[in-house]
């Protein structure tokens, strides 16, 4: 008997194509919008929530999401020079997020998907002003700064969650999420 390996080829073409689709979006978002204002946060952060729980819905493995993040760190420090100081930070996000999933019941369960990602979402955002106040906390007003911008960009995370779901209902009645 052949035995099946867990990662198939379409599941691991599925995740880099969503993390590309992921950077470029975010990329072009950031380029018309103007650089770093409320609006672009708001919109990059939604596309990546709403991306991540349509990957989740395609890819239903342990580990999607985390691998997914891998290959997102790694097209952000190739492309854009991404920051080495968030990446723990993501990586532990994405780890409790894949351990929430499972403890509620897995990957077949629709609702746990969105907590996961929604969860993800949280934790990285705290651990990043964490990893602010950690790095600045001799200027708080910095750290106080850069909280309101991930408090605004959670806006579109929060937002993510929705249209993520929104999404997969459509994607679904197309046929091209089938489970």
């Amino acid at each position: 008997m052949e035995k099946t390996p867990y990662w198939e080829m379409r599941d691991l073409v599925t995740i880099g194509i969503f993390a590309a689709v992921t950077k470029v979006t975010s990329l072009l978002v950031a380029l018309v919008g103007g650089g770093m204002n409320p609006i672009t946060l708001i919109l990059k952060n939604l596309l990546f929530t709403t991306l991540a729980i349509v990957l989740l819905y395609k890819v239903r493995k342990f580990g999607a999401l985390t691998l997914f993040l891998l290959v997102n760190i790694l097209v952000s420090l190739l492309l854009m020079g991404g920051s080495l100081v968030l990446i723990p930070a993501m990586v532990l996000a994405g780890i409790v997020a894949e351990a929430v999933i499972m403890t509620f019941g897995g990957y077949a369960r629709s609702a746990n998907l969105i907590i996961g990602v929604g969860l993800y979402d949280i934790v990285f955002k705290v651990s990043s002003v964490g990893a602010s106040w950690l790095y600045m906390r001799e200027q708080q007003e910095m750290v106080i700064m850069s909280a309101i911008i991930v408090g605004i960009g959670y806006i579109g995370a929060f937002l993510g969650l929705f249209s993520g779901a929104f999404f997969v209902k459509e994607l679904r009645h197309a046929c091209i999420i089938r489970s």
